[in-house]
C-alpha cells in the first residue's frame, strides 16, 4: 500500500514539475498603452522591452523571437538587465542581438545592467558590454541619451542597478533637456527614491513576476519594499508616475515557472505636444 502511495505521489510530482517547465515556453506578449489622454499633436513611441533574459535558462530561440516580433512596429528597444551571469554564456547573447538588429529600429537599442550581470567581474563585464555595443546597443550606466521623435525631445535615462548599490540618480539625470523622460532600469525599487526626479514612464524587471508564485511570491520578501507593497509585475503608479515591471524572458535557479509566464512587452508611449509638456528636469 505504501509503495502504491509513494508511486502515486511521484507521478503527481513529475506531472507538476513537467507542467511548470512547460510554463517557461508559454511566452506572453503584453501590449501596454501609456498617456493616451494626451490631445493635440501627439506622437507615439513604440517600445519593445526585453528583460531578465537569463541566457543560461531562456526558453525562446533567436529565430522564435524574430518570428514573434518581425511584423511588429517597433521604434525603440529597451533591454532592462540580467542578460546572464557566466562568462561562457556571453557568445549565446550574440544571435539574439543579431535578431534585434533585423527589426529596423528607428531610434536604437538601449540597455542597462542588472544584478546578475554584475556577477561578472572586470574583463568579463567589459566583454559583455563590448558585445552589446558591437551590435548597436547604447549601454547606459547612470547616463542618459537624448533623441528627437517628430521634433519632440525624449530623454532616455538609464539608471544602473539599484539592488547592488550602483544607482546614481544625480548622474543619470545630469544635463537632461526639457522633454519626455523615459527611464530604463533593472530593479524597480529605485522608484521609491525618485520622489524628486521626474519621469513620464519607467520600465524595469528583476522580480520575474515571482517566477514561482503560488499562492504568493513569499521568497521575494528580501528583494525590497515593493514586494511588501504587492508590486511584483505589471503596471503601477508611484508618486503619480507610471512604471512597469516586466516578468522577464528567462529563469534563475530551477528552470520552472508557477503563477508567472515569460514576457515580451510592447509599450505604446504617447508623447505630449512639446508646448504643453511640463518641465522634465528633476525637482532637486
Amino acid at each position: 500500500m505504501m509503495f502504491l502511495l509513494f508511486t502515486a505521489l511521484l507521478i503527481v510530482l513529475f506531472y507538476l514539475i513537467n507542467r511548470a517547465y512547460k510554463n517557461t515556453k508559454d511566452i506572453v506578449i503584453n501590449r501596454i498603452s501609456i498617456n493616451q489622454s494626451h490631445h493635440g499633436n501627439t506622437s507615439v513611441l513604440n517600445i519593445l522591452q526585453l528583460s531578465d533574459m537569463h541566457l543560461e535558462n531562456i526558453s525562446i530561440t533567436p529565430d522564435e523571437l524574430h518570428d514573434k516580433l518581425k511584423n511588429e512596429e517597433i521604434d525603440l528597444i529597451a533591454l532592462t538587465g540580467d542578460f546572464l551571469d557566466r562568462k561562457r554564456t556571453i557568445p549565446k547573447l550574440i544571435p539574439y542581438l543579431k535578431v534585434l538588429n533585423k527589426l529596423n529600429i528607428k531610434y536604437g537599442i538601449y540597455a542597462v545592467f542588472g544584478n546578475h550581470d554584475y556577477v561578472l567581474r572586470n574583463d568579463d563585464l567589459y566583454q559583455l558590454k563590448d558585445e552589446l555595443e558591437k551590435y548597436g546597443c547604447v549601454v547606459l550606466q547612470n547616463k542618459n541619451k537624448v533623441i528627437s521623435v517628430d521634433g519632440k525631445t525624449v530623454n532616455i535615462i538609464g539608471i544602473d542597478d539599484y539592488s547592488t548599490g550602483r544607482s546614481d540618480l544625480g548622474a543619470s539625470y545630469s544635463n537632461i533637456e526639457n522633454g519626455t523622460n523615459l527611464v530604463i532600469t533593472h530593479d524597480p525599487n529605485v522608484v521609491l527614491d525618485m520622489t524628486n526626479y521626474q519621469f513620464d514612464y519607467l520600465m524595469a524587471g528583476h522580480f520575474h513576476g515571482g517566477q514561482i508564485c503560488y499562492p504568493k511570491a513569499y521568497h521575494l520578501v528580501k528583494m525590497g519594499k515593493l514586494i511588501k507593497m504587492n508590486m511584483i509585475k505589471g503596471m503601477h503608479i508611484q508618486d503619480g508616475k507610471p512604471f512597469y515591471i516586466n516578468e522577464g524572458l528567462g529563469q534563475t535557479g530551477v528552470n520552472i515557472r508557477i503563477g508567472s509566464r515569460p514576457e515580451i512587452t510592447l509599450h505604446q508611449l504617447s508623447l505630449p505636444p512639446a508646448a504643453n509638456h511640463e518641465s522634465s528636469l528633476p525637482a532637486i
